[in-house]
């Protein structure tokens, strides 16, 4: 269970050593859009699945509620809060920044319709659990070019720089209060919504232990 101690993003030979470098490697790049092609088929899997929405859609659907909001313009407001909230944090957006959002909606929209879409309650739980995996996986691949997180990433990375928990634990947190948050204020919650909450922390520490044992972490020498 060491995986869940991880506390930073790994320096492997390929991080980008600002998030504002404009010509990164190919390296950078490819690992960038790789981990991001990995997160976009974990969480077309979850929207396969049919469990339950993830827990920033669930505020996204509670903040509608109460203030009059369609789900897109909610979901755009919840995205733009939580990037006011990279301000105090002092984190950085970059091409990872940008590459996230295209990159993660061309995966969703080639993918989803290719994937299985199961009645059968076993296997949509089967099917959300792999997505909520590969999302964490890609999220700790991608993070390791180092030029930019996406939004919910950032946030997950600049609180755990102020408050130096595993990020395992920082991530799960965020989702859990997310998710609270949400459903008090009228967002609906599956079983694939818990199941995003409690597991992508560990997810995304896995990937990024997995990146350092394969690779090395430059910072650990």
């Amino acid at each position: 269970m060491k995986f869940l101690t991880v506390r930073a993003v790994p320096i492997v030979s390929w991080s980008s050593s600002h998030p504002h470098n404009l010509k990164p490697s190919f390296l950078t790049l490819f690992f960038l859009v790789f981990g991001l092609t990995i997160f976009g088929l974990g969480e077309t899997l979850l929207i396969a699945a049919g469990a339950g929405v993830s827990p920033w859609t669930v505020l996204a659907q509670g903040l509608g509620a109460q203030v009059g909001l369609s789900i897109g313009w909610a979901t755009f407001v919840v995205s733009v809060m939580v990037l006011l909230f990279w301000i105090p944090l002092r984190q950085i957006p970059g091409l990872g920044t940008i590459f996230n959002a295209v990159v993660i909606s061309i995966v969703i929209e080639v993918s989803l319709p290719w994937l299985p879409k199961p009645d059968a309650y076993a296997l949509q739980f089967v099917e959300a659990f792999v997505g909520v995996l590969l999302v964490g996986v890609g999220s700790g691949i991608y993070l390791t070019a180092r030029l930019g997180a996406g939004p919910r990433d950032g946030l997950m990375t600049g609180l755990q720089k102020l408050t130096g928990y595993p990020i395992a634990w920082v991530r799960t947190s965020l989702e859990v209060s997310v998710v609270s948050l949400g459903w008090v204020l009228g967002g609906s919650v599956g079983v694939g919504t818990l199941l995003f909450a409690f597991g992508i922390g560990p997810a995304v520490s896995c990937g990024l232990y997995g990146v350092r044992l394969i690779f090395g972490d430059q910072q650990l020498r």
